[in-house]
């Protein structure tokens, strides 16, 4: 059984290779938004044109970026999307949603200091993970049956 997981979120640490590293030998093709964050950032104004108002400026490229996530998002079977320590993802919140409005199957990944803030995203997932290694180990579950270890 061949799945697609999108990795959404945070995206200042590596924790999208720790997922791919603990998930080897799985039937699984991982997809992602653009990581590059200059080139997240400015895609926008790289390709239509610059612009004064920085609001106008992250307009453009919030709408580009967003052709490629709900893509990814429609065609993955899972979702997990990774809420950082350092740097709000507003972003990441809205995918959660988006993938929950569709019903994905999602995964959240963020540490125990974020549960609070973070009760009404977890609610929506089939599972809330504080490591990368959980998110691996939930994939290899639910696609060979086999617990860890």
């Amino acid at each position: 059984m061949a799945w697609t997981v999108y990795l959404s979120g945070e995206i200042h640490t590596d924790w999208r290779e720790e997922v791919a590293r603990a998930a080897e030998g799985l039937d699984v093709t991982f997809t992602a938004p653009v990581t590059d964050h200059a080139a997240s950032d400015d895609c926008g104004v790289a390709i239509l044109g610059a612009e004064p108002n920085k609001f106008w400026h992250d307009h453009k490229g919030a709408k580009i970026n967003a052709i490629r996530t709900r893509h990814a998002i429609e065609e993955a079977d899972v979702v997990v999307v990774r809420f950082g320590e350092k740097y709000r993802q507003w972003n990441a919140a809205f995918d959660a949603g988006y993938a929950a409005a569709l019903g994905k199957s999602l995964v959240i990944l963020h540490n125990s200091d974020h549960a609070h803030a973070l009760k009404e995203v977890d609610a929506a997932a089939n599972a809330v993970c504080e490591t990368p290694r959980q998110v691996a180990e939930i994939l290899r579950y639910v696609l060979t049956g086999r617990l860890p270890g």
